[in-house]
């Protein structure tokens, strides 16, 4: 599922959707230079291929009544980490997990309603069965935030698989 295999019409129709998920297929139609139903037909086919993985929705204004922390994981076993991971993915308020190189395995960030619910997801996930530690940075303020995925590609940029993150709302 490699971005690269969109065509030019692809990658319109991705990055309006991702600054307005709920423009109309009339008004994107009108953008891309299709009819509605091309647009239609290949928006249902980017979601079967898994290019478009979900609609986003964000409440409230950007950094107002959230938290946010990175916590790093450490597992005993980094082979079959399974379990950390699908407890990860149990923990609503957990908006992005990535195995990562180097030092630790996990890189995890926690978006909550207060400090008092990131230690309470930081306990739980240092209580998990495979994880051998855990170290902690609270996010001080966020300059830039965006999807780097709804960008269309570049010339002599490695072509990427094009998602929308799902998140939910209240998260």
């Amino acid at each position: 599922m490699d971005r690269a295999s969109l065509d030019r019409i692809d990658q319109g129709i991705l990055a309006e959707l991702t600054r307005n998920a709920r423009i109309s297929h009339a008004e994107l139609a009108a953008k891309v230079m299709l009819s509605r139903n091309a647009v239609r037909q290949r928006i249902d086919r980017m979601e079967r291929q898994g290019y478009i993985q979900g609609y986003t929705v964000v409440t409230g204004a950007p950094g107002h009544g959230t938290v946010s922390a990175f916590l790093m994981v450490y597992r005993k076993d980094r082979v079959r980490g399974a379990d950390v991971i699908a407890v990860l993915q149990s923990i609503p308020e957990v908006v992005l997990c990535d195995v990562v190189s180097g030092d630790f395995d996990l890189l995890v960030r926690v978006e909550a309603r207060s400090l008092e619910r990131i230690q309470e997801i930081w306990e739980q996930i240092a209580a998990t069965p495979g994880v051998t530690d855990t170290v902690t940075a609270m996010t001080l303020s966020n300059y830039i935030r965006r999807d780097a995925a709804a960008k269309p590609a570049q010339p002599g940029n490695a072509p990427g698989q094009a998602s929308l993150p799902v998140v939910s709302p209240g998260a």
